[in-house]
């Protein structure tokens, strides 16, 4: 059998889990899913040094696997027998990340969130193949909409594209790491019924973990001591900034993530009916953004303000926060014109260009190259790093896994079909989450952090390789699914639903 067949199978199980509406059906394809990932996995990497422990020592790989699959199944049980645990369990493992070699590189990978997820999956298939088996039915699910149909079609076509890639162990990587786990996440948290009381508790995780990482992040740039990553140790070093990633393994996901959480607290501030927690929520506030700057992270910053306009106009009125942001563009326009000089950067020279923006400016370039070399099928899912490297005759030191703009990824990695899919699923993602969103808190702050996310992927890149991605259209799904909130009173403030 060809290699990507397995891969895409277990792409079209992980589809069939958000998009069958039969129970016991849906459920096989979700064990499918989460049987087959790991299987993949292993199998690729059979014969590499990591594993060399469990080839040699098939008692120890027995042992292993066993405690894995105990662990799970205590986690599927608790999960079973109270669900909200799942989405509280899900937000306190999504930030970390263990680095593990695979296929020659070392990939940072959400390892206690696949267990968490491995877990939900269980605790959601288990009880429903057990009551075929007793004659027991479950009620039919809810036909999928455009949201999980476009979903479900980036996943296979990536899966498919993978076929023709240059670098099948990159595709490989992101279906089985990413996209497939992901998937189930999205799954379960669309099913679930989001309280306000959820919400809240879901928020108070993620602002926990924002201020550890804060408090780390000041420890870092106090004693000028870097815990991971050695690229960024070695930029620091260079330069005349010291730029700080806390835990994360780069300071332009700790800044995405500071500016996420930050967003749910302003939700809390701009709905907030009582004086005691909006000065609690301008505190938290005033931290998370000194832990911000300490990042340095331009689309971090970049993708605050847009979600604070996108908050501002949901609460207030939409075109005054448009006419805002405008503003605030052509201001930040003028002044570049201005006074390039302060940014680094010489207008007209296309070395200051990419000296003022990390080099993104000939990433940029040459991936539009590519996408203009082959522009109905790209070179295949998974392939920008070696495709721009053997374009620009690059050196190893300067690989890159992505563009940094993810639409133009998209565009030379899978070329037309992969970018009509990435537009519809835009179109069916906003249309979904800001259904309700001037009425609800909640709903306003999902459509503002998806919006952040997204400009933020324009300048890093890592979009549905993000469990941010999935987790807020999982959740905003889910509120569009449920009763239309009331429409508030001008007058009167609406408590905090977030």
């Amino acid at each position: 059998m060809d290699a990507p067949v397995p891969l895409i199978v277990c792409a079209l199980l992980a589809a069939g889990a958000m998009l069958l509406t039969n129970p016991r059906r849906r459920a096989w394809a979700t064990v499918g899913a989460l049987a087959l990932a790991p299987i993949l996995l292993v199998s690729s990497i059979w014969d590499t040094d990591q594993l060399h422990t469990l080839r040699d020592r098939p008692a120890f790989a027995v042992a292993a696997v066993v405690a894995g699959v105990v662990v799970l199944a205590a986690l599927a049980a608790l999960f079973d027998r109270r669900p909200a645990l799942f989405p509280l369990a899900a937000a306190l493992t999504i930030p970390f990340r263990i680095p593990i070699a695979v296929a020659g590189t070392t990939a940072n990978l959400l390892v206690p969130l696949y267990l968490v997820v491995g877990a939900g999956a269980l605790a959601y298939a288990v009880p429903r193949l057990r009551a075929e088996a007793v004659g027991r039915t479950y009620d039919a699910e809810r036909r999928p909409g455009a949201l999980e149909w476009l979903l479900a079609a980036a996943l296979v076509l990536y899966a498919v594209q993978s076929w023709y890639s240059s670098d099948f162990d990159k595709a490989l990587e992101n279906v089985v790491f990413f996209y497939v786990p992901f998937a189930l996440l999205f799954a379960l948290l669309a099913r679930l019924t989001w309280t306000r009381r959820l919400a809240l508790q879901v928020l108070g995780v993620l602002v926990a973990l924002a201020l550890v990482f804060a408090g780390i992040g000041f420890v870092e740039y106090a004693t000028r001591h870097l815990l991971l990553n050695p690229k960024v140790i070695a930029s620091n070093q260079l330069e005349s900034y010291f730029r700080v990633n806390s835990l994360f393994f780069d300071p332009n996901i700790y800044g995405r993530f500071l500016a996420i959480v930050m967003l749910g607290v302003a939700t809390v501030l701009l709905w907030a009916r009582r004086g005691r927690h909006a000065f609690v929520a301008i505190a938290v506030l005033a931290v998370l953004w000194a832990g911000l700057l300490l990042t340095l992270s331009q689309s971090s910053f970049a993708a605050l303000l847009l979600g604070l306009a996108v908050l501002g106009g949901l609460r207030w009125n939409p075109r005054g926060a448009l006419a805002a942001g405008l503003a605030i563009v052509a201001v930040g326009a003028i002044v570049v014109v201005a006074a390039p000089g302060a940014f680094h950067l010489e207008l007209g020279d296309s070395k200051s260009a990419d000296t003022a923006t990390s080099g993104r400016y000939e990433l940029v370039k040459g991936g539009l190259r590519l996408a203009g070399d082959r522009p109905l099928g790209g070179y295949g899912a998974g392939s920008f790093s070696r495709e721009y490297r053997r374009a620009e005759k690059g050196s190893a030191e300067r690989a890159v896994s992505a563009s940094h703009t993810i639409p133009i990824t998209i565009a030379a990695e899978q070329g037309v079909p992969g970018l009509l899919v990435y537009l519809g699923l835009l179109v069916a993602a906003f249309g979904t989450l800001c259904r309700g969103a001037r009425a609800d808190p909640l709903r306003a702050f999902v459509a503002a952090a998806f919006a952040a996310l997204v400009l933020h992927t324009w300048s890093y890149a890592a979009f549905l390789e993000d469990p941010l991605t999935w987790a807020l259209l999982g959740v905003g799904l889910a509120l569009s699914l449920a009763a239309p909130p009331r429409r508030r009173v001008r007058s009167e403030p609406v408590a905090v639903a977030a």
